[in-house]
């Protein structure tokens, strides 16, 4: 069960398949690919003790070394823990901290203050990196489909982010659900990482690793739509996940430069709502290259789809109405709509979307709180409200926390609150998102006090990612509160419709 056996396989089976690209540049075969992530692990091993119930944190850009780093720490059995690039260091080293992780693999431009006497970094730009490649290699180690892979951290309505426990069967039945309820995988496509790999983007991994596809990591590292339009045209047969706002960017700069989006395969959109304008107009410049995903973190891409021929079919009558919406559940999974008893509700009424199956988490990293109230009865609470039509297709109304997503990163308004109140001068403070019309929302910030804008800029630079800080500071008297002192936050966000 262990996903490491899968690129032992396509190891064995297509040796001289290429496997990791940089740019139009071949870095790996999968024989090359799979020796290297050996070497790796037989170092894990030999030099640090890692091994079953270990944990690795990885912290750094998009590069083909990240695939290395993850296959490498499963081949040892141990899990990995995908760090955000963009986090600052400080929040980087909470994670490591409390999934009591001593080994952070990072590179030369991420990362490098980390190091002290409890935490020990292993940089893919060190000689040490390299000298793991020749390292006498280790064979895969045996995993259960209960044992830990992937410990990925999500915010949460505290404000401090929360490890969810991502199991091997988790994993397993996300990418059959992809092979069966999304796209077809074959060996001469090509997977392309332009979003965080320690995200949504990381994921689609195990599909083209299963098929002995490329995986490719653009040399900037990053979204950049010239550059991608371009990578299609040279690689061919290129997928993608992108995120609303990146699918909105890459469609403007299509029309604008009279690109049709040759050499694209498939564009998997997630991680916030797309709007019905968005996706029609995208369909009409890119073509029929399409589907769409609805997970989260506490089930990776394993709640609902919306194939392609759904995306581009307009001889349904309701087609505006299934293309507006998420998709049908999964098939190794139930989706309904509960009301706040618990309770299922009637076709197109709304309420929470809840799911149970195979590829909800394992629970939330030593927090038996937080995981009994999100998973009840085996039902997972996702915390998103929404409604399912008679034929089983959900469309996502709001959400029922107060998470901003910005360009697809997702933004808890508490954690920043609490950073700025931090700040001398600042009374109370209350974050909501704005409309924006390239990241979806940006972060805003009403302040009651006097603290200076550029003391507020310099406290949130000094602690925070720089995607979470607040873009505008807005002065209040005071904040409008409901009769149990509650901040109305729906009110400062109504602000903006004016």
């Amino acid at each position: 069960m262990n996903p490491a056996e899968w690129l032992k396989r396509s190891a064995l089976l297509s040796p001289d398949a290429p496997a990791l690209v940089s740019g139009t540049d071949l870095v790996a075969d999968y024989q090359s690919f799979y020796r290297r992530a050996q070497g790796i692990a037989g170092h894990l091993v030999r030099a640090h003790g890692i091994g079953p119930g270990s944990r690795v944190a990885i912290f750094m850009k998009n590069r083909t070394e990240y695939l290395e780093a993850m296959y490498g720490i499963w081949m040892t059995g141990a899990a990995a823990i995908p760090i955000n690039s963009k986090l600052h260091e400080k929040e980087a080293a909470w994670i490591i901290d409390n999934a009591e992780c001593g080994l952070v693999l990072i590179s030369d431009d991420v990362g490098c203050g980390l190091a002290s006497d409890r935490i020990k970094t292993i940089s893919a730009d060190s000689d040490e990196w390299a000298e793991m490649y020749a390292a006498a290699a280790v064979a895969p180690h045996p995993m259960s489909e209960d044992d830990l892979l992937w410990l990925f951290y999500t915010s949460g309505t505290t404000g401090k982010p929360k490890g969810v426990r991502v199991l091997v069967r988790n994993i397993l039945h996300m990418t059959m659900n992809y092979f069966i309820d999304v796209d077809e995988v074959h060996a001469d496509d090509a997977i392309l990482y332009a979003a965080p790999m320690s995200h949504g983007a990381g994921i689609y991994n195990f599909m083209h690793v299963l098929k002995a596809a490329r995986h490719v990591v653009p040399e900037s590292g990053g979204f950049d739509p010239a550059e991608i339009l371009a990578l299609a045209k040279t690689h061919r047969n290129i997928s993608m996940f992108a995120a609303p706002t990146m699918v909105k960017r890459l469609v403007d700069h299509a029309k604008a430069a009279g690109e049709d989006g040759d050499g694209i395969k498939t564009i998997s959109y997630a991680g916030g709502p797309m709007y019905l304008a968005d996706i029609i107009d995208a369909v009409a410049v890119l073509g029929d290259r399409f589907v769409q995903v609805y997970g989260q973190g506490e089930c990776p891409m394993g709640i609902t789809a919306l194939p392609r021929h759904l995306v581009s079919d307009r001889s349904h009558p309701r087609w505006r109405d299934r293309l507006a919406s998420v998709g049908i559940a999964q098939s190794s999974v139930d989706v309904a709509i509960f009301d706040e008893e618990g309770q299922p509700v009637p076709p197109g009424t709304i309420g929470e979307i809840v799911v149970r199956g195979p590829t909800v988490m394992g629970g939330y990293w030593n927090n038996a709180e937080a995981t009994a109230k999100t998973i009840r009865d085996g039902w997972l609470w996702t915390g998103d409200m929404g409604a399912m039509d008679p034929d089983g297709f959900v469309t996502m109304h709001d959400r029922s926390k107060d998470m901003i997503i910005s360009g697809g990163s997702n933004i808890y308004p508490r954690e920043v609150e609490e950073v700025l109140l931090e700040v001398p001068g600042v009374t109370e403070v209350a974050v909501v998102g704005r409309p924006h019309d390239d990241w979806g929302e940006e972060v805003i910030a009403f302040i009651v006090g006097d603290a200076p804008e550029a003391g507020l800029d310099a406290h949130c630079i000094e602690n925070i990612a720089r995607f979470k800080r607040p873009k505008s500071y807005i002065y209040l008297k005071e904040l409008p509160k409901n009769n149990y002192g509650k901040v109305l936050k729906t009110d400062l966000r109504d602000r903006f419709k004016e």
